[in-house]
């Protein structure tokens, strides 16, 4: 029996060794296991703290960046904007300075539908009377009316000079205006022109008649022979350089003291007559867009050679 108690004993000992063992085991592994779950707890902190950290970072870089573009493109803004007022100031201060000369552009006649068959004097103090104004030729073969023609070239021909530092005045607008021709000259002068330009084209009963002239006051014009000199210069230097330009055949300079328009102007005045309208070759070129451009560079280089020459 006692052999048995000690056995046992012996065996709850052992068992109860094994239950401590055990438990001691279940202990430390919880024990572990909290320490692992504590240390990714702290693992897991430490990481959300950088991944903020992180963000925080590139947040700050983006606003930096926006910043830095924002300030870059204010000053690319400023630069543009500056360098706008800049161009602008000096587009103006062209326009304003120029090369202090005026000239005034008559568009010859207006539409058909207006009426200026009323009679006005031929010159100052005249007793001949003419129509205040006509209508002008017409394109045989293009169809187009003279008074559009000749408010086209004054048109390019106003914005060439202007870009050349003249400043520019049109008796008229549009094909619609009831002016008469001693109206224009007088508009001319009380616009301070230093030379007056009457642009027209030609027509004929014969249609092989061709080319371009001018048309000046004479020495012995009654009423403003005092211009002839300078008006024939200005004829001239305009009908070469516009011959030599579009390639017309030059008819030079015509004198004529029948021209009401002319003889009311108080400054150098000229009637060009840009080409036949009558004649198939210079009817078709005289619409011509390109050809209209070698026009009008050529009457503006006649006007720059009469200031050159220091009239």
């Amino acid at each position: 029996m006692k052999i048995i108690h000690k056995w046992l004993i012996g065996i709850l000992a052992a068992l109860a060794a094994a239950l401590l063992a055990g438990v001691f085991f279940q202990v430390k592994v919880t024990l572990d296991m909290r320490k692992e779950v504590s240390a990714m707890k702290t693992q897991k902190k430490s990481l959300e703290l950088d991944i903020k950290k992180e963000e925080e970072s590139l947040v700050l870089e983006q606003v930096m960046s926006e910043e830095e573009d924002k300030e870059q493109g204010g000053a690319e803004q400023e630069e543009e904007a500056a360098e706008a007022a800049g161009g602008e100031a000096a587009q103006n201060d062209m326009t304003a300075e120029g090369n202090g000369k005026k000239v005034a552009i008559d568009p010859g006649h207006q539409g058909y539908h207006i009426d200026m068959s009323e009679l006005e004097p031929v010159g100052p103090d005249s007793q001949e009377m003419k129509a205040k104004a006509t209508q002008g030729t017409e394109g045989r073969f293009t169809g187009i009316p003279e008074y559009e023609l000749n408010l086209t070239i004054s048109k390019q021909l106003a914005e060439e000079l202007q870009k050349r530092g003249y400043e520019v005045m049109l008796t008229r607008q549009d094909n619609d205006t009831a002016i008469s021709n001693r109206e224009r000259a007088l508009l001319a002068a009380d616009f301070g022109a230093d030379i007056y330009l009457r642009i027209h084209a030609n027509g004929s009963e014969n249609p092989d008649d061709s080319g371009a002239l001018t048309m000046a006051p004479s020495a012995e014009n009654p009423y403003i022979a005092q211009l002839h000199d300078k008006s024939y210069a200005l004829g001239e230097a305009v009908i070469n350089a516009y011959c030599q330009s579009c390639g017309l055949s030059n008819r030079g300079v015509m004198l004529a003291d029948n021209m009401s328009g002319t003889n009311w102007s108080k400054v150098p005045v000229i009637i060009l007559e840009m080409g036949f309208m009558t004649n198939r070759s210079d009817d078709t070129k005289m619409q011509n867009a390109e050809f209209q451009v070698q026009m009008v560079q050529g009457i503006a280089n006649g006007i720059d050679q009469y200031f050159a020459a220091g009239n």
